[in-house]
């Protein structure tokens, strides 16, 4: 084999390095003899490190890179290896086709001729003739400093509303519920939910229901309606109704 002598200052790196080593051995770049490049890439990498330590970090990974690819290599059958082939073999035809296309545009740019001129000056008016209201810029000087306007503190006529609402629990509306239907007065489930009823007597009476149809204590039917669950009631000698 012919006795390769190689500077890696002339190499932008491991790429350029082994694209150089196929094309001084002539190897086809698609089907690359890898084994033997290995050897020719790691022979010049010892004899640079013969010389001086200071080889950059990225020739020494591709290097442990390439020898963890021939322990593969020497294995039979190794799927690992047929993988880190083709990835290198891809990253070498990418690095390729990208070297061709750079040298193709440094030859468009030294066929053309590129003119440049002096800036032109900025002529700069330092008269303003606008004329705004004073309290504007003393606005923006607080909105700079942090001083915009304060909130105003909202009255209390703004919670009435909220904190004036009555407070409808769940259990008040499971008694409601069970109430109407043992008297009769509610058959369906929409006899439950009223116009005039407040949003929190609608969603206590909603999860009323939901908990109620969980525990087997009434059935929503389609036909039936609401009806009671007859095996969970009794009465005792008060005649008031309880569940077992």
């Amino acid at each position: 084999m012919e006795e390769l002598q190689f500077k890696l200052e002339n190499f932008e790196g491991p790429l350029d390095l082994l694209l150089s080593l196929i094309s001084k051995n002539k190897m086809d770049l698609h089907d690359i003899p890898i084994l033997e490049l290995i050897e020719q890439y790691m022979t010049v990498i010892r004899d640079v490190q013969e010389h001086r330590l200071d080889v950059a970090s990225e020739f020494i990974e591709m290097a442990a890179r390439l020898v963890e690819m021939k322990s593969y290599l020497l294995l039979p059958r190794s799927e690992e290896a047929e993988r880190m082939k083709a990835e290198l073999t891809g990253q070498l035809i990418e690095y390729d086709l990208c070297k061709k296309m750079a040298d193709k545009l440094r030859d468009m740019a030294d066929d053309t001729i590129m003119a440049v001129r002096k800036p032109a000056p900025i002529e700069w008016a330092m008269d303003y003739n606008l004329r705004h209201d004073p309290q504007l810029l003393v606005d923006a000087w607080d909105a700079l400093q942090g001083k915009g306007k304060s909130r105003k503190q909202p009255d209390a006529e703004v919670f009435e509303p909220i904190v004036a609402t009555p407070f409808v629990s769940v259990a008040s509306r499971v008694v409601h519920v069970l109430r109407g239907l043992v008297t009769g007065k509610v058959r369906q489930l929409q006899q439950l939910f009223l116009k005039s009823d407040s949003r929190s007597t609608t969603v206590a009476t909603f999860l009323a229901v939901l908990e109620m149809v969980r525990s087997g204590r009434i059935c929503i039917d389609e036909k039936s309606g609401l009806t009671m669950s007859r095996k969970k009631i009794k009465r005792d000698t008060t005649g008031e109704t309880q569940w077992i």
